[in-house]
């Protein structure tokens, strides 16, 4: 079992450990030779489902098992490995290998990063200052004469830096991978593009630290629930955002947004029967609605960080997926995709 390979974007990969470090401390990792795949799922809360590309964030990609496709299934602490990327983010060369420490198998970070010599230009210039007044000689003397040329480009000396740094990880059996199963979703009601994440999760947040504010007992203690956020969408362009607490009913709403065209040959019934065309023809105040946790939302809107588009699919009163797509940035026309599966709480 081998795996070696080059960062390519480690920015974007750094922003994508994040997000899933906010929901939950460990991720599934499947590797094959087409796709490197992350599954997070809390004990409570939201879920994800990444598929992204090798070429996403990955260069020089080696991989080698007995499973099909090399397939190697890996548990990972995402901890640890954000810590990782964030010691690589302005490297020049980083690299990632499965490889063992004293038994323990590891994924073994090497991030190549160049530094200043300390004895630079300013070292220099101060050394000839001294010889020069050893000399007998004035420190500026004759300078109208030979002005002088900073030699910071010539003196300085760059050093490369070498940093390695090991994250332990499980090597999973694929028959325990197989029983994660992904959540199965009855068709959505209504589709929506959303407004710009951080936009929507500033207004979340406001909304959720006024609950907080104005709430008193147990709901107040730290590790209560958070405040149910209620989300609604409507298949012609509006998203709202409502917050009905003990002595609070305030709401924000988007409008002009994006139901984006549904493509016939991927869904499992014919478009004149889908649920979205039926909410259409019933008009603007036909609403889909979830109602959701104020602070697990939050560490769900952390995506938006990937700054891609976000298509947010509404199963009325039973659940919100929100496909997020990640654009590649030497290739305009290349997205992945994340996808985060939200339960929606009762009335």
């Amino acid at each position: 079992m081998r795996f070696k390979t080059d960062l390519r974007n480690i920015r974007t990969f750094s922003k994508l450990v994040a997000a899933l470090n906010s929901l939950e401390k460990i991720a599934w990792v499947r590797l094959d030779d087409d796709t490197v795949r992350f599954t997070v799922i809390p004990d409570t809360g939201s879920q994800v489902w990444a598929s992204l590309s090798v070429d996403l964030i990955f260069d020089n990609y080696h991989l080698q098992s007995a499973e099909p496709n090399n397939t190697i299934n890996l548990e990972l602490p995402l901890g640890p490995l954000q810590r990782a990327l964030r010691s690589a983010a302005g490297s020049n060369h980083a690299s990632l290998r499965l490889t063992k420490r004293d038994g323990v198998p590891m994924l073994s970070m090497t991030i190549h990063a160049m530094t200043k010599d300390p004895g630079g230009a300013n070292a220099a210039t101060a050394a000839a200052a001294a010889a020069a007044a050893r000399a007998g000689y004035p420190p500026d003397a004759d300078d109208d004469l030979f002005p002088q040329e900073s030699l910071e480009l010539s003196m300085r000396r760059e050093r490369e830096k070498i940093i390695t740094q090991d994250i332990p990880v499980r090597v999973l059996h694929p028959d325990t991978v197989e029983t994660i199963m992904q959540p199965k979703v009855r068709e959505p009601d209504v589709h929506i593009q959303l407004p710009p994440l951080l936009q929507l999760k500033a207004i979340s947040d406001r909304f959720t630290k006024l609950a907080l504010t104005t709430t008193t007992g147990s709901a107040a203690r730290p590790n209560a629930p958070g405040p149910r956020l209620e989300l609604s969408a409507n298949m012609h362009g509006s998203l709202r955002l409502r917050l009905v607490a003990e002595s609070l009913d305030i709401e924000s709403v988007w409008d002009g947004l994006d139901n984006p065209e549904l493509d016939p040959s991927q869904l499992a019934v014919p478009l004149e029967e889908h649920p979205s065309t039926a909410f259409r023809a019933a008009g603007p105040e036909r609403w889909a609605t979830v109602r959701v946790d104020g602070k697990d939302w939050s560490r769900v809107l952390s995506v938006g960080r990937l700054e891609g588009r976000v298509i947010a699919c509404f199963a009325d009163d039973h659940a919100l997926i929100l496909y997020v797509y990640v654009p590649h940035h030497d290739d305009a026309a290349a997205e992945d995709v994340v996808t985060y599966y939200v339960s929606s709480y009762s009335a």
